[in-house]
């Protein structure tokens, strides 16, 4: 999954890739109220905050299937639940969601720099383009890609891969600022420096158990120099 050893301090970088959920905004209001929906017309139990809080992460289609399991639904129910999915959160994208303390600063000295920047979510990604224009978060990146815009998600590397060559960057000089495993794993197989945000959503494990170059507490106190 990861190396032992702890990645050396990166070459100045060229480029940033930041994931969304969790990094830049505050979202699992956003996933427990569509959920509750989903389940709910579906005739079924709803799913605790904590529960969504640990599962989120791994794309829609992920978290749709752990809740249909943790409920103990059929499976076949997950294309009825997709499409309730898919229409609750366009009617309650950003309602319950809010722009983490320091990420507006952060970005702002980012943008600063001059250099390239692409938000690299596994949300789906016209979701995640509604939710940057609703946050005003929008004009900061270059580049905006989802889930459903690459054949695989992180922690795969591809989308990573991916964002790197619209960036037109190499992975070693592009920054990927997350706030989970699946950012990290993604990073280290792409190449690409790591930076983690300690709040966020890690599956329920501390963030510092994640092997990463950096870490942070808040965006804005991310240091572009060793």
């Amino acid at each position: 999954m990861f190396a032992n050893s702890m990645p050396s301090y990166p070459v100045p970088p060229r480029a940033f890739i930041i994931d969304l959920d969790g990094t830049l905004v505050d979202t699992l209001g956003d996933f427990v109220a569509v959920l509750e929906r989903v389940l709910s017309e579906l005739g079924l139990a709803t799913v605790d905050r904590a529960f969504v809080e640990q599962t989120v992460g791994r794309g829609s289609e992920h978290l749709i299937r752990s809740c249909l399991i943790h409920v103990g639904a059929d499976a076949g129910l997950y294309e009825r639940a997709w499409a309730l999915y898919q229409q609750h959160y366009r009617s309650l994208n950003g309602q319950f969601s809010a722009v983490y303390p320091g990420v507006i600063e952060g970005l702002q000295k980012l943008r600063a720099t001059g250099l390239p920047m692409a938000c690299l979510t596994n949300k789906p990604a016209a979701f995640a383009r509604e939710l940057l224009a609703l946050k005003h978060l929008d004009g900061f990146f270059d580049h905006v890609f989802g889930g459903d815009d690459f054949a695989r998600k992180k922690p795969d590397p591809l989308p990573l891969l991916k964002t790197c060559e619209a960036l037109g960057t190499a992975p070693a000089a592009t920054w990927m600022i997350g706030d989970s495993s699946n950012d990290a794993q993604a990073a280290h197989a792409a190449g690409c420096p790591v930076v983690l945000v300690s709040y966020g959503y890690n599956h329920g494990e501390p963030i510092r158990n994640v092997p990463a170059t950096l870490y942070v507490d808040r965006l804005d106190q991310l240091r572009l120099a060793s």
